[in-house]
């Protein structure tokens, strides 16, 4: 981790900042103390002569990630959805961070589909055009099936992308430690912890597999969500460093212009992708975590595509209930009900005064709701919220964090697409009937069942296991006069009452 190519990356990274005036920037935004800052302009300005010099139309810290290189972008991509870490304004900046570079050629791309489905080009593609985007790790061809004819798209992993990345993996990890070393203040932001959830997200990228299994789980399940899809997975041509999706027709969620002329209701669609993302949140805990519009079409009919699942959100079933009651008592502006859920949930310290912090909690939420209905935002009360469960003592939760900045983003494509949507009257139902559906008599119901269903595949063993509690405390007790143990008697009434239980809902 420490060699020198590490050190040497180190000090034309310091270069590239400092040339294209983002070494401060990025300094400001990491709070970092006097000392630590000499130490990055020593180490950057002298070499500044070497440093790469970007595209001077984009912002400083923008220019310099995309002048070194593709892990960097992804670096900046990512790190936009950590405003905890780098601040909201230059996460804001990372957030339109162009993921563009120039393509390899498509003789490359052939051999890679080659190599990696182990068959000939012509049998699998009657048609393969020249690249139409190209990113960070992987581009895109369009292509025809030779069996069917079907139209489809083609990601290819960019060549050598892997060890590049690993290489500047290493390098960050060197970074991060000598950011610990020198700021201990700093550990509170946890860098090496940020660069492993860095380096998970990017291994992920980079194994295609993955991201086909994400496409497929994510169609099924919103297969049933009207005016939805995704695109369908072709297994037989996808692998580690290929995927093979359906090929969609439609125009991009941001081309307003097209939208309109194309007759569709852009008011109607700003309120769709706008419950669909909760539905997903909520109903499924998992979720699209990078949905902008980018990585939307809207199809002929009227459907929004969703597109590209390197960077999916899951929260569990526990998490969701949680973060549907906080929103929930925000919407009937039941502070003291958000506040409990906090402590219920051990987001906060049980040892904080739970009245104190639900009237932090009033002060996040009154303000956004005296709000114009046009101007409220629910990313912008979570981003409010995190702030002052920070104060009480809540751990950054990375996951939450993930879903608020994406709460952020699908905001802002409701919004270009109907400025006037209120963004709590459409939130509302959805979260009322989560609330119904999994918090309260019904969802204990449910649990009940649930664990039932668990107790019921002991069934056949609980004679066999009550025996043989029953031996273990005989070979431990003296024989004569002995006594049942309490635990004895504790295995025969769970097996009595499980026994209950199970024949009593299966009746």
């Amino acid at each position: 981790m420490r060699g020198p190519h590490n050190i040497w990356r180190l000090v034309r990274t310091g270069a590239t900042l400092e040339r294209t005036g983002a070494m401060g920037q990025v300094l400001e935004a990491m709070e970092a103390p006097p000392h630590l800052r000499l130490i990055a302009r020593i180490l950057g300005w002298p070499f500044k002569w070497l440093g790469l010099r970007g595209d001077p139309d984009l912002p400083p810290a923008t220019r310099a990630l995309t002048a070194l290189g593709p892990a960097y972008i992804k670096f900046g991509q990512i790190m936009s959805t950590r405003p905890d870490v780098v601040g909201d304004e230059l996460a804001m900046q990372l957030r339109v961070l162009q993921d563009k570079l120039p393509p390899f050629p498509r003789a490359q791309a052939l051999r890679a589909v080659r190599d990696e489905l182990q068959m000939p080009i012509d049998e699998l593609f009657s048609e393969f055009s020249e690249p139409i985007a190209a990113a960070s790790i992987a581009q895109v061809h369009r292509a025809r099936l030779a069996t069917t004819g079907e139209e489809v798209a083609v990601k290819v992993l960019r060549p050598g992308i892997e060890k590049a990345f690993q290489k500047d993996i290493d390098a960050f990890y060197l970074a991060a430690w000598m950011v610990e070393t020198l700021s201990p203040s700093s550990r509170r932001l946890r860098p090496q912890g940020v660069i492993a959830h860095f380096e998970s997200v990017v291994h992920a990228e980079l194994d295609l597999r993955l991201e086909s299994s994400a496409s497929a789980e994510f169609a099924s399940n919103t297969a049933k969500d009207d005016g939805f899809r995704v695109p369908s997975v072709h297994w037989f041509m996808s692998g580690r460093r290929v995927m093979t999706l359906g090929w969609v027709e439609g125009v991009p969620a941001g081309d307003i212009a097209a939208i309109d002329a194309a007759g569709h209701d852009r008011a109607a669609l700003g309120e769709r992708v706008l419950r669909l993302f909760l539905s997903h949140a909520l109903r499924d805990g998992y979720f699209h975590a990078d949905m902008h519009q980018g990585n939307l079409k809207i199809g002929p009919d009227g459907d929004i595509i969703a597109l590209d699942f390197g960077i999916m959100g899951r929260i569990d079933e526990y998490t969701r209930r949680a973060y549907a009651e906080i929103l929930f008592g925000f919407i009937r502006k039941d502070y003291r009900r958000v506040a409990e859920v906090h402590f219920e949930a051990g987001y906060v310290p049980p040892d904080r005064d739970i009245d104190e912090f639900a009237q932090a909690l009033r002060s996040v939420g009154e303000p956004i709701f005296g709000m114009d209905a046009s101007r409220i935002s629910m990313g912008k009360l979570l981003a409010y919220l995190f702030e002052v469960t920070e104060r009480f003592g809540m751990e950054t939760r990375t996951e939450l964090i993930l879903l608020q900045r994406t709460m952020v983003v699908v905001e802002g494509v409701a919004r270009s697409l109907n400025p006037q949507i209120n963004i709590w009257r459409v939130a509302r139902p959805v979260v009322e009937d989560y609330i119904r559906d999994n918090v309260g008599p019904r969802a204990l119901a449910g649990d009940l069942l649930k664990t039932a269903r668990v107790l019921a595949r002991f069934g056949p063993r609980l004679p066999q296991l009550t025996e043989a509690a029953l031996l273990q405390h005989g070979r431990s007790e003296p024989q004569p006069g002995r006594r049942v143990s309490s635990e004895a008697v504790a295995w025969f009434v769970a097996g009595a009452a499980i026994a209950g239980l199970v024949a009593a809902i299966l009746a």
